[in-house]
């Protein structure tokens, strides 16, 4: 007798194969993209139309060159800016590096999976094609049909209730049990962020969106699902390490944290319910809690705001001090595995190192690309990166090793790497040609998928 858990993967294997998408069974009507379509709840749409206001872009790379080497071969060694607010996910994802200058539907680095998690169009899109249709091919060719930025059709259907909109999320969740339909209402409200605030990778091949949840959800189940199918997201450009990149998995950090234990759901401190002009609503400008600490942290919390901000500070700066020891370990870990393989070292005499490299890098990204843990499980962050200064030691003391045998005793010395320029240059990148491809992306081609998109669906686009 097939059991309930195997005909459910089953039959979601055959509407993959179908062309067709779970949401696409299960929402009935085709998801309205255009979020001005939902201007009538008036005091939501207002509250998210604010994200706006999280205009300022900071780049990372330039307050941190480390990630330059860390990300040696992959796409973030060229570009990555801190999060912005919603209304950013179009612009930012088309203006980042990391996508290329495209320049036709067929041309660019990155696979149409990478819109997954930037826009209601996507629901949209796979419930009128088909999930395979929507993940064939490049990011490129969906450049004119997805256009709309984060927003109403991403958490609710056409009637504003809640739901997950994208049949990868439904998947995940089934995995690891969360039932939608036996989930309350504090579970489902976290669902509904996991769509996007969780580690996940591109299957090889057809590049499906996959969240690596088959063994659980902490990171050292991900990290033997991982090892378990050899899957890597690059090899790096220094050490050859077969590396995996984090995401951002606020989820799966959040959900073992005192918040997360408590059954406190991310929309409770993220977008809580607050009182404006005597009517109370769903703030949808999701942000800082200690922004509006009355409806946040002041539900639960006797201690005052000024206190409990000192206190999460205080962790913040715990998790950053550990994070640089984790990172300058790494940093150096890469370049001396360079400096082994120069030297004439071995796959066989190198594996012990780079397993340990892949671990230790593996388990600082799972703390450092959670954005806020330092707030959601400032714990399990301090853990993590202990854990990885450890994997960082074996890697360092096994490249010690393979360094002698090879006649190499003198101290590996590092390039200039105190800014993102110099370390960019240390790695030979051509940060001049790439900044004009993407310059020739932006005047000539995005404009033109605005302009295709808004004769086929009406609307203004970006």
């Amino acid at each position: 007798m097939v059991s309930k858990a195997r005909w459910g993967q089953a039959m979601v294997a055959g509407l993959i194969a179908m062309g067709m998408g779970v949401s696409a069974l299960a929402a009935g009507a085709v998801t309205e993209a255009d979020n001005s379509k939902f201007e009538r709840f008036k005091r939501q749409y207002h509250s998210w139309d604010a994200t706006k206001e999280s205009e300022e872009i900071v780049d990372a790379l330039e307050g941190d060159p480390n990630l330059v080497i860390l990300w040696a071969g992959y796409g973030f060694a060229k570009d990555y800016n801190k999060a912005r607010g919603h209304h950013y996910s179009i612009v930012d994802l088309r203006n980042t590096l990391r996508t290329g200058g495209p320049t036709g539907p067929d041309d660019g680095p990155m696979p149409m999976a990478c819109w997954s998690c930037k826009s209601p169009d996507v629901p949209r899109y796979i419930e009128t094609n088909g999930e395979k249709a929507y993940f064939t091919g490049k990011w490129a060719r969906g450049g004119n049909e997805i256009t709309n930025e984060i927003g109403c059709g991403n958490c609710h259907d056409n009637n504003t209730r809640l739901r997950l909109s994208v049949p990868f999320a439904q998947r995940a969740m089934d995995t690891i049990g969360w039932k939608w339909d036996e989930a309350t209402k504090s579970q489902k409200q976290s669902m509904v962020c996991a769509q996007c605030h969780v580690e996940y990778y591109f299957t090889p091949g057809e590049t499906f969106v996959k969240f690596p949840w088959d063994l659980g959800t902490q990171t050292e189940d991900m990290e033997q699902y991982y090892d378990n199918i050899q899957f890597a997201d690059w090899t790096h450009a220094l050490s050859k390490a077969k590396m995996l990149k984090a995401q951002h998995p606020g989820f799966e950090t959040t959900i073992t944290g005192t918040h997360g234990r408590n059954n406190v759901s991310c929309t409770d401190c993220h977008m809580p319910r607050v009182e404006k002009d005597g009517k109370r609503f769903t703030d949808h400008n999701v942000g800082n809690p200690f922004d509006q600490f009355e409806f946040t942290c002041g539900r639960c919390h006797e201690q005052s705001k000024d206190d409990l901000e000192a206190v999460v500070a205080g962790y913040k700066e715990m998790v950053n001090e550990a994070k640089l020891k984790a990172e300058k370990q790494l940093v150096h870990a890469h370049f001396e595995a360079k400096a082994a393989w120069d030297a004439g070292a071995t796959e066989g005499e190198m594996q012990e190192a780079l397993t340990a490299i892949r671990h230790a890098q593996w388990r600082w990204d799972m703390a450092i690309a959670s954005h806020g843990i330092h707030a959601h499980n400032p714990s399990e962050a301090l853990r993590l990166l202990a854990s990885s200064l450890e994997r960082s030691a074996d890697a360092r003391s096994a490249l010690a090793r393979v360094l002698a045998t090879h006649g190499q005793t003198a101290a590996v010395e590092l390039p200039d790497l105190s800014t993102k320029a110099a370390a960019q240059l240390a790695l030979g990148m051509d940060m001049e040609g790439m900044e004009k491809e993407k310059a020739t992306f932006l005047e000539n081609l995005a404009p033109k998928w605005d302009e295709e998109y808004n004769a086929k669906y009406g609307g203004d686009g970006q």
